[in-house]
């Protein structure tokens, strides 16, 4: 017991020291001669301090509020870290529960002949726009930042919403020397507390008493002249304070094939779980996903929505006449939501102006177009029910929470499992949905209540599938025709990119990506035929995929179709490897030599294998006469990678890379 009561009286000795320090308008001349963060050189500039604190206070005219402040200082080191100097906030705009903000204490400082000068921002450094329907973003830019310069602000948030409290990260993309977060909750409120991440921060727990004084006042009725009596009412609590501290925090290192990156930041959430005020019957928010999701089915702008019908009957009844099959009734249903009704970009699982305003205006929320598919799929004998999800901006949700949750698709639930279906993307197919969606686990929930998780990540691989005739010309130019076929998430993902680009500016980018060839002849098939592949097939010249050395020429086999650099650059990493999908890969390549020019040397074939099924990369090459036939196939079987294949992968990846830039030598006959 002597020795925990010693560490915990040191550990607040620290503690209070780096209060005191890591104060606005405190900055040192040390802080702004330092050349480069000390432990990670490479930084473009770091958080010396980043503080938060967010408590529930009471006040008579608005009751029980959450009020959040933020400050910080940022030193810049490098050219690369000047973004830091333009900071926004996100706060809430809707009809319910508008919350506030204000920025203060905002200013830049830096050395001038040896002395501190401080700069601060004018009035029109800040400014405010409108992000969404439901959400403003306040923004404010520092004046004078330079390399050397160290920037400091506070904003603080006013919101009638105690719900849930502003999510704090401890974890940037830039190092973090000195990192606090408080919250001040009163007894009456208790939240469901989720850390993630691998950074683990120190906690402290305290708490003191407070109280609420309420003032009211009484008139006798009917009594002329009868005086008002004024009364006070003082009511004692106790108020719980958690403080959370970290120093030495690395910035996050962000790299393909991540989902999102916030998923994996180390940060604190709260959400709200129960209320239980004084002589007052306990009331639960969220307990378990059995309760998130019937609070969620109950409310008037999502079940009630799900049960009107009568305002699209006579239209499909129209659209699955004659129709036999399931699949047939699906797609028919599916394509009419997709062409009647465009999405606003708004996301949200609840209806905005209903299902009936959005199909007859022909635009509406996510919610509104796949409440409205679920309906009209169940109006047509389909058992279907709504999936609720996190898209991938949105995150994953650890623990049963009704914000856990952006967004919602519909399933429908056949003997061999479900089939999972987006009105919102136009290019979609059942089962082939957009890469937003494709985010680990969704909650299908039925009317009787009940729900169960869905798996979200595709099973089945899209493919790509390219074939190449080409030939070598003398003066090491080449010459050739291509034909690529993608099918589901692969066709997807081109339309989406694709379907509405100028050609111009389509081939301009073809052209750039694969090395500045030339292309000719461009012709594409399908684009909006989405149940077909894509295919596009064009003729090409290129001018940079042959190196002439004296009597040799020197090819890499897969031409401009080669891996140029590992993706995977990191020493380590702790967040799983997201391909989104399974994807099979496939290039035929049948290479013509000049003649005069005979074959002195090939790449030998290859198999290249991570193990587990995971990925399997195969490289054969062979020659006829004075024709080269190279194939390669590439598969990635899995479609989320847990962070203990990073260094699997990686490797797998750097002997790809490898293989294909070794080189097809040529020499004169």
């Amino acid at each position: 017991m002597l020795k925990h009561l010693v560490y915990i009286s040191a550990f607040l000795i620290v503690w209070t020291s780096n209060a005191q320090k890591n104060e606005l308008g405190k900055v040192t001349v040390a802080e702004l001669e330092e050349k480069e963060y000390p432990k990670d050189p490479s930084a473009a500039a770091a958080f010396l301090f980043k503080k938060g604190e967010t408590n529930i206070e009471f006040s008579e005219s608005k009751g029980f509020e959450m009020v959040t402040t933020v400050s910080a200082r940022i030193k810049i080191y490098k050219k690369e870290g000047y973004e830091w100097a333009n900071q926004e906030v996100l706060y809430y705009i809707g009809s319910n529960s508008k919350e506030g903000i204000i920025f203060s204490d905002v200013a830049t400082y830096n050395l001038v002949g040896g002395k501190i000068v401080k700069e601060k921002m004018k009035s029109d450094g800040q400014f405010d726009e409108k992000a969404s329907r439901y959400w403003g973003k306040a923004k404010i830019t520092l004046p004078g930042v330079k390399e050397g310069s160290v920037i400091e602000f506070e904003y603080t948030i006013k919101s009638p919403n105690i719900t849930n409290l502003k999510k704090w990260n401890f974890q940037t993309s830039i190092p973090v020397k000195y990192c606090e977060f408080k919250t001040r909750i009163p007894e009456y409120f208790s939240y469901n507390v989720n850390q993630s991440g691998s950074f683990i921060p120190k906690k402290i727990v305290d708490s003191r008493h407070r109280s609420i004084v309420a003032n009211s006042k009484e008139r006798d009725q009917g009594i002329a002249g009868t005086p008002t009596n004024f009364y006070q009412d003082k009511i004692d609590y106790i108020e719980n304070i958690t403080t959370y501290m970290g120093e030495n925090i690395p910035a996050m290192k962000d790299e393909d094939y991540v989902n999102n990156i916030d998923n994996y930041r180390a940060k604190i959430t709260h959400e709200l779980s129960f209320i239980k005020y004084p002589n007052a019957p306990l009331k639960t928010f969220s307990t378990d996903w059995k309760t998130v999701t019937k609070t969620i089915y109950d409310n008037e702008d999502f079940g009630n929505e799900l049960n009107k019908t009568g305002y699209f009957e006579a239209d499909i009844d129209a659209v699955v006449a004659g129709l036999k099959t399931q699949p047939e009734i699906v797609a028919a249903i599916l394509n009419h939501v997709k062409s009647n009704v465009k999405w606003n970009n708004y996301y949200g699982y609840y209806c905005n102006d209903g299902v009936k305003s959005a199909y007859k205006n022909k635009t509406g929320n996510v919610g509104e177009i796949n409440l409205m598919l679920t309906a009209m799929l169940r109006y047509a004998g389909i058992n279907a029910n709504p999936v609720l999800i996190s898209t991938r901006s949105n995150g994953i949700s650890f623990f049963p929470n009704r914000t856990a949750f952006n967004y919602v698709i519909t399933a429908i639930e056949n003997p061999n499992g479900v089939t999972l279906l987006d009105a919102t993307e136009a290019y979609s197919l059942p089962d082939v949905l957009p890469l937003r969606d494709l985010n680990w686990l969704g909650r299908l929930i039925r009317k009787d209540g009940t729900s169960i998780e869905v798996d979200l990540i595709p099973k089945k691989a899209s493919k790509e599938i390219i074939l190449m005739n080409a030939a070598v010309n003398a003066d090491g130019s080449i010459t050739g025709k291509v034909r690529k076929q993608f099918t589901d998430h692969e066709a997807l993902l081109f339309r989406q990119q694709n379907a509405t680009l100028a050609q111009e500016s389509y081939l301009e980018n073809l052209e750039s990506k694969n090395g500045n060839i030339e292309v000719s002849d461009y012709k594409r098939e399908n684009i909006l035929e989405i149940a077909k592949p894509v295919v596009e097939n064009f003729s090409f010249k290129s001018a940079n995929n042959v190196e002439i050395i004296n009597d040799k020429m020197y090819i890499s086999p897969m031409l401009f179709f080669k891996m140029n650099e590992n993706p995977f650059k990191q020493e380590t990493r702790e967040y799983p490897v997201d391909f989104g999908y399974p994807t099979l890969s496939k290039h035929t390549l049948t290479l013509q030599i000049p003649d005069g020019y005979k074959i002195e040397s090939m790449p030998a074939a290859a198999n290249i294998l991570t193990g587990d099924d995971i990925g399997l990369y195969k490289f054969m090459i062979g020659a006829t006469g004075s024709v080269i036939q190279v194939t390669v196939n590439s598969d990635i079987n899995t479609a989320i990678l847990a962070p203990d294949y990073y260094e699997i992968m990686k490797e797998y990846y750097q002997k790809v890379v490898e293989k294909e830039n070794e080189k097809i030598v040529l020499v004169k006959s």
